[in-house]
């Protein structure tokens, strides 16, 4: 299975500093055992995240798209409104679980505004921009992406306990 990484920085997308968020994502897909088919920055744009994320879904036809950045208060964080407007299905608990494992790290945890969910056959997560938050993040969701990757692809995995 692949995935498809995507950063969301307007800084970084201008070439200012290093991509250490979208560095620690591919660590984390590797730890699922998957490939990377695409890794891209773009500024927090809501039109060129919708473009991307959609790319990556219907003409890429990766499995796994998850992104970084661009998921909290600020005016011109857009990540979530522009994954909003691709999914076809919201998936609630991914997003849930993750703002729950960042809560005894942070106590600013509810403010993290990231959502995941479907289109067609992918899956798509928003996760923090912050690289140690994406570690704590993704522990929480080990296993249950590949879980879920499986049902997308018309498996039937037993359920886990």
């Amino acid at each position: 299975m692949r995935a498809a990484l995507l950063t969301v920085s307007t800084s970084k997308a201008r070439g200012e500093g290093e991509d250490a968020s979208g560095a620690r994502l591919v660590e984390f897909v590797a730890e699922l055992g998957l490939e990377v088919a695409a890794r891209e920055v773009v500024p927090d744009e809501r039109r060129t995240i919708e473009a991307r994320l959609a790319y990556f879904c219907d003409e890429l036809g990766v499995e796994l798209v998850l992104t970084s950045g661009g998921t909290g208060m600020t005016v011109d964080d857009v990540t979530p409104e522009a994954t909003l407007a691709v999914l076809d299905r919201q998936a609630p608990g991914i997003a849930e679980a993750m703002r729950a494992a960042s809560r005894p790290y942070t106590s600013n945890w509810m403010l993290s505004r990231g959502v995941a969910g479907t289109r067609g056959r992918t899956l798509i997560v928003n996760f923090p921009g912050s690289p140690r938050s994406i570690g704590q993040c993704g522990e929480a969701l080990a296993t249950a992406l590949p879980h879920a990757l499986a049902l997308l692809a018309g498996e039937r995995p037993a359920h886990g306990a």
